[in-house]
């Protein structure tokens, strides 16, 4: 009796197809974003890797090279179409899903980002400010009312709230975190200076201010 050969195991085309995009590449596009938003604003048209390279201080090949990782864009010859490409950036980064967003602790930190311009034109809502101070509830920064941090997972649901921007004290900031996370928010920008402890299905971006002065220190006391 024939004995039958057991198929052979073989990864999905589309896991197979699915490409690995390098964490540099992808801290690359918001700069891309940026330059492009600011040579839109120039009213430049086209522009070329060259000149895309000597306003940030990239290679052009790095440049191609990094775009090719998501699609052909540009043209070979002539360049990249301005409103073109940073319209796929912007699509690349999520921009278009106009992300609603929400500030915990209004203090000086917290109200001069609640007074942050460019959210808007990044494509993310401010519609919602937290705080536990009595002198502060019920202000409005940017048009925008400071609510009851016992609020937060209340108001989170209702008014559909995915990112979460923590000013708080560091002795605050884990406990504000962990309501975050209970309430349902998909991403932190933490600005306290702390170590924070979130699920990993929490995508956290951590901004500590002293680090960078200290690192800013370092070079300037060497030069």
């Amino acid at each position: 009796m024939p004995v039958k050969t057991p198929k052979r195991r073989t990864r999905s085309k589309q896991s197979a197809d699915k490409a690995v995009i390098s964490k540099a590449t992808i801290d690359r596009l918001p700069l891309y974003f940026r330059t492009l938003r600011l040579a839109q604003d120039e009213g430049i048209d086209i522009i070329s890797s060259e000149d895309l390279g000597r306003r940030l201080g990239f290679m052009p090949e790095q440049i191609r090279k990094d775009l090719a990782s998501f699609g052909q864009f540009g043209k070979k010859g002539v360049g990249y179409y301005v409103n073109e490409l940073k319209r796929n950036v912007g699509s690349i980064l999520g921009l278009d899903n106009h992300w609603n967003i929400a500030i915990i602790g209004i203090g000086h930190l917290g109200a001069a980002l609640a007074n942050y311009q460019n959210f808007v034109s990044l494509g993310f809502n401010l519609v919602a400010l937290f705080d536990q101070d009595p002198n502060v509830i019920g202000q409005t920064v940017n048009h925008v009312k400071v609510e009851d941090i016992q609020r937060l997972k209340k108001i989170v649901k209702e008014r559909n709230i995915q990112i979460g921007i923590i000013a708080v004290p560091s002795a605050f900031a884990q406990g504000v975190a962990d309501q975050l996370v209970e309430a349902g928010v998909r991403g932190i920008w933490n600005f306290a200076p702390i170590k924070m402890r979130v699920p990993s299905s929490i995508h956290l971006v951590s901004e500590d201010l002293s680090i960078g002065l200290s690192t800013l220190s370092y070079h300037i006391t060497r030069m």
